[in-house]
């Protein structure tokens, strides 16, 4: 049995039946994680892009793979992982951390680790390792061959369901420190939850997304009862471009609508967590806003204004534009607040945790 560590009241994500927790497993994946013989070249992990002290983000605009390829999304964050339904920023599809493992390791369109074709060579890579010639066998206790690209993979998603981030100053608030949140990111609290930002039809439940997760706990009657959200689906608009004024979005980021081909997925991307988010900067799925307090404009501009360039338009005006992005009146004492609120969501035990860190150093 594996043994979670998680606040009172809260349960573990979900395991796969065929994937089950074991100390071993984790362990084997966090080496995994760190490990760059899981690229091609043998110079990339995925730590690489997935760094802890940025809450498993990498504080670039645009990540670069291990063969210098640039690519079209930012990394995402990855605190609390295990508990949504949705992994990608334009992907509905997968939906475990097992396959989500594939894509990074074996994907052309961008390369990232840049393993395909190369599946024998990174088995035998890991076979020569010491450590592995242990952990392996124990992770796969039974198992006639352990040493597979599935096992890899589980392994890695098992270290992954780990990442649990779940005690942030706003957390202890929750639970009762009524000290724990300065003034400033109290009157935050209530603009985020308030039917005037509409903040949380999107950034909902405890882990502040519409991508899964369990609900929000706390002391009932704290807050206003949240507006229910139109949709549950995790994909939206929000109005970052319109290029030319045609509701397009950049070459190779048009969200949903490059698996779908329909014109109402333009610019359809995961609605991401919240937690942890003053660390994961830059902001959006592609890195193009800098700063929360540019955020917060954004969304109360109700799209966003690109003047010129290649990518110039009006995007409150773009037409496949969720409703939910409608714009509010804020003032700059209260866009200062609403930032010291999602302050508060920074999780420092989670960012220094040793049971996350790198294994090899």
């Amino acid at each position: 049995m594996f043994r979670w560590e998680l606040p009172a009241g809260l349960g573990p994500p979900p395991v796969p039946a065929d994937n089950p927790m074991s100390a071993a497993k984790v362990e084997l994946g966090r080496r995994l994680f760190y490990d760059t013989r899981l690229s091609g070249n043998g110079a990339f992990a995925c730590s690489s892009c997935h760094r802890q002290e940025f809450g498993f983000s990498d504080a670039k605009n645009i990540p670069l793979g291990s063969t210098g390829e640039a690519h079209t999304r930012n990394s995402m964050a990855l605190a609390n992982v295990g508990y949504l339904e949705a992994l990608n920023w334009g992907d509905p599809v997968t939906s475990s951390l097992e396959a989500q493992s594939l894509i990074p390791m074996f994907g052309e369109h961008p390369v990232e680790l840049g393993l395909k074709g190369l599946e024998g060579d990174l088995l035998q890579r890991l076979q020569s390792e010491p450590v592995y010639q242990q952990l392996f066998p124990k992770a796969f206790p039974g198992a006639d061959n352990p040493w597979t690209v599935p096992n890899v993979t589980r392994a890695l998603a098992a270290f992954q369901r780990t990442f649990l981030s779940l005690d942030a100053p706003y957390d202890r608030y929750r639970r009762g420190q009524s000290q724990a949140i300065s003034a400033a990111a109290k009157r935050g609290e209530l603009l985020f939850f308030s039917p005037r930002t509409r903040c949380v039809q999107c950034h909902n439940g405890a882990l502040f997304t519409l991508a899964g997760g369990p609900p929000l706990e706390g002391p009932p009657g704290t807050l206003p009862p949240p507006p229910a959200a139109p949709t549950s689906e995790a994909f939206f608009n929000t109005g970052l471009y319109n290029v030319n004024g045609t509701g397009a979005y950049p070459p190779r980021n048009g969200g949903l609508f490059e698996t779908s081909g329909l014109a109402e997925d333009m610019g359809r991307m995961k609605v991401p967590s919240l937690r942890n988010i003053a660390l994961s900067f830059p902001y959006m799925h592609d890195g193009s806003i800098s700063t929360l307090d540019e955020v917060v404009d954004h969304y109360a501009r109700g799209g966003r204004l690109i003047t010129t360039g290649p990518n110039a338009g009006d995007g409150q005006l773009n037409p496949f534009k969720s409703v939910l992005v409608r714009g509010f009146p804020i003032t700059p004492d209260e866009s200062a607040d609403l930032v010291a609120f999602l302050r508060t969501l920074t999780d420092s035990s989670f960012i220094t945790s040793r049971r996350l860190a790198n294994p090899w150093r």
